[in-house]
C-alpha cells in the first residue's frame, strides 16, 4: 500500500511540474500569427502528458 502510494503522489508531482512548466513557457512565448501551426504542437504535448500518467499510474 505504500509502494503505490509513492507512485500515486510522484505521477502527481511529475504532472504538477508538467502543467507548471507549459504555462510558464507558454505565458512568455510570443504570441502565433494566425496563419501558424500552433495547435498541431497542442494536441501531441496532451497525448504525450496522458500517456505519462498513464505510464506512472502503472508502474
Amino acid at each position: 500500500m505504500e509502494a503505490l502510494r509513492m507512485k500515486i503522489f510522484l505521477a502527481l508531482m511529475v504532472a504538477i511540474v508538467v502543467m507548471a512548466a507549459t504555462s510558464v513557457s507558454a505565458a512568455e512565448a510570443p504570441a502565433p500569427s494566425p496563419a501558424s501551426d500552433a495547435t498541431t504542437l497542442f494536441v501531441p504535448t496532451v497525448f504525450g502528458s496522458l500517456i505519462a500518467l498513464v505510464f506512472g499510474f502503472l508502474f
